[in-house]
Parts: structure tokens; C-alpha cells; sequence
């Protein structure tokens, strides 16, 4: 059996690392051929339905790339059915929500979700992985509050969150309950994912840079504080990460979290120029994976330099893995991390 590489919970403690670990959001899946030829029979949900091809689309990168942590494979709306929500992944549009939030009656219409009956497909998956598979961490996730809400209330994917403000601004009551509930399906969903054998866990609030840092500091943060807050006896690490939110970095900072996720409009020197002293996590552009190689490894060490100047740093993507980039760019990728990191 492998030696367990917890080289990136070191780092997500904040711990040296004899080298930069690395991962990627969203390696799982989209741009590999062999998972692909799956979609062709299955589709998202159906894969996370079934914990053998769960687990066989969530380690693959691991065997592919050589990656340092493995992250589920689901959506962040796996969890909301359990609770009456009712959500269709559509091909070329993402989540589709035939019941969008309305009112504080259909909050109030919301129900409650057990993770180990209502989603025990991933409590299995995670089982499956840590106990047989893997000999890295593995990565559990959850949706925020307001990237859910997003969904919920505009009715699927938004540009511009134009519904999700107005209920905001006009209606708070109906806001922070809307906002509690979510919190509460995280939470006990996060609990579940951890008991099951995720090692750390990342929250994703990637639409939350649509609004300012005012209004994050009063209708997001206090929601935010209490999940990690609730979260913090578990021991694991808990990352943060949103995009387009340079100017909700240092709000990050304040919160009880162990790792920052910058995307690619803020570079690490930056964002420690700024006082955040936090583990940071990130953050090359995914398009530049479609560039010329010395492209990609010029810009690439620039991140890792910028990372060796503190203890913690975990080299990402600023965003996710997008369908046209090639696996074996990824595989390269994380060679020269791994080196290039080991050897400056």
C-alpha cells in the first residue's frame, strides 16, 4: 500500500511544505476523454448516484496528473433536493430550479435535510474513497449561502443577481431566513462529508463578488461567521474562495477559515501587501492552460515564487478546469509545480 501524502494539509495549516502541493478546482471530470465517454450514458446526477463511478470520476485525476488532494465529484446542488428544492442540471446551462424562491412562504416550505439517507450516495463515495482508494486528502465541499440563493431566487444561472439583490435590499426578514436555512443545510451537510472521511473542506461562494463590501459585511458575513463557527470543532481545513471578490479578501480574512482561494485578479504579493496572512490557495488564470507552453510555466513559477515568500501556499487554478483544456497539460502543469517548487 502507498504512503498517505498530507503534504497539503500541512500547507493548509499553514505548516512549510517541502514543496508547493497542488490541486484543481474542478479536475474532476469535463476535460477528460474517459469521463466524457461516461456522460455519453450518464448523466451528473446519475454518476453521483452511483458511489463506484463517483469515486472512479473523483480519483482519476489523482491517477492522471499526480495531483496532492482529490476533490468530490458532485455539484453544489446536490444537497437542495433533499430539502424540496426542486433542481435539473440542463446540458448547456447548468442548474434550472422549477420552484425559484418567491416569498418567506416558500422558505418556510423548505425542509430539512439528513445527509446519511437523503444523499447517502455521497456519504458512501467519500467512504469509498478514503477507506479503499486514495493516498491523498480528499476534499469535501459545500455551496454558500448566497451562491445557492442565487440559483434558488433568480430560478438558474444570472449575470448580474438582479432578483437575488432586489429580495435582498427590499425584503431582509425574508433574506437572513433564507440565508439561516441554507446555512443549516451546509452545515449538517459539511458534518456528514467530514464524519464520512473528507479531510478539508472548501467552500464555494463563487458569485458573492457581485456585491459590495458593505453589503457583504451585512447580509452575507454574519452568515458566513456562524457556519465556520459551527464547523470549527471538526478539526479539518476549511477554505473560502469566490470569484471576483479582490475587494472581499481582507472580509475573508476576519472569518474563521484556515485557507483564503484568490482567482486570478489578485496575485499573492498583493493580497499579502493587504495584511492577509492566512494560508492562500490559488490562482492561475484557466486560460492560460490554452496557451503556449512556456506561456503557462513563465506564469506558473511567478505564482510559486510569489507563494515561497510566506510558509502556506497551495497552487490552483483562479477559477475551474474548463472542457478544451487538454489533460495532459494538467499533468504537466503539476510536474513543474512539484519541481520547480521543490528545487527555489
Amino acid at each position: 500500500m502507498k504512503t498517505f501524502n498530507d503534504t497539503i494539509l500541512k500547507a493548509f495549516r499553514g505548516e512549510e511544505t517541502d514543496y508547493t502541493p497542488v490541486w484543481y478546482m474542478r479536475q474532476a471530470g469535463r476535460s477528460q476523454p474517459e469521463y466524457r465517454k461516461l456522460k455519453e450514458k450518464y448523466s451528473l446526477f446519475e454518476i453521483t448516484h452511483q458511489p463506484e463511478l463517483g469515486a472512479y470520476v473523483t480519483k482519476l485525476p489523482v491517477d492522471q496528473y499526480g495531483v496532492d488532494a482529490a476533490i468530490l465529484y458532485k455539484d453544489i446542488m446536490t444537497p437542495l433536493p433533499a430539502i424540496g428544492v426542486d433542481v435539473e442540471i440542463k446540458k448547456g446551462i447548468g442548474p434550472v430550479i422549477g420552484n425559484p424562491i418567491r416569498s418567506k412562504a416558500d422558505i418556510d416550505r423548505l425542509g430539512t435535510i439528513d445527509p446519511e439517507s437523503d444523499v447517502s450516495y455521497v456519504m458512501d463515495t467519500i467512504r469509498l474513497l478514503t477507506k479503499e482508494q486514495l493516498d491523498v486528502p480528499l476534499i469535501g465541499f459545500t455551496g454558500a449561502p448566497f451562491t445557492l440563493a442565487s440559483y434558488m431566487i433568480e430560478g438558474g444561472p444570472s449575470k448580474n443577481y438582479n432578483k437575488t439583490k432586489a429580495l435582498m435590499y427590499s425584503e431582509p426578514e425574508t433574506w437572513f431566513a433564507l440565508m439561516d436555512k441554507l446555512a443549516d443545510t451546509s452545515i449538517s451537510y459539511v458534518r456528514a462529508q467530514v464524519e464520512a472521511g473528507a479531510s478539508a473542506i472548501q467552500v464555494f461562494d463563487s458569485w458573492v463578488g457581485a456585491l459590495n463590501a458593505e453589503d457583504y459585511r451585512t447580509f452575507i458575513k454574519p452568515v458566513m461567521e456562524r457556519i465556520f463557527n459551527e464547523l470549527s470543532d471538526l478539526e479539518v481545513p476549511l477554505i473560502t474562495f469566490g470569484v471576483g471578490a479582490r475587494h472581499l479578501a481582507l472580509e475573508w480574512n476576519d472569518l474563521p477559515v484556515n485557507v483564503i482561494g484568490l482567482d486570478w485578479r489578485t496575485s499573492i504579493t498583493e493580497a499579502r501587501s493587504w495584511g492577509i496572512t492566512k494560508p492562500l490557495q490559488g490562482n492561475l488564470d484557466p486560460s492560460l492552460l490554452l496557451a503556449d507552453w512556456s506561456v503557462i510555466e513563465k506564469r506558473a513559477k511567478q505564482i510559486i515564487d510569489e507563494g515561497k515568500q510566506h510558509p502556506a501556499h497551495i497552487f490552483n487554478l483562479g477559477h475551474g478546469v474548463t472542457p478544451d483544456i487538454k489533460p495532459e497539460t494538467l499533468k504537466r502543469l503539476t510536474q513543474l509545480v512539484h519541481e520547480y517548487s521543490q528545487k527555489n
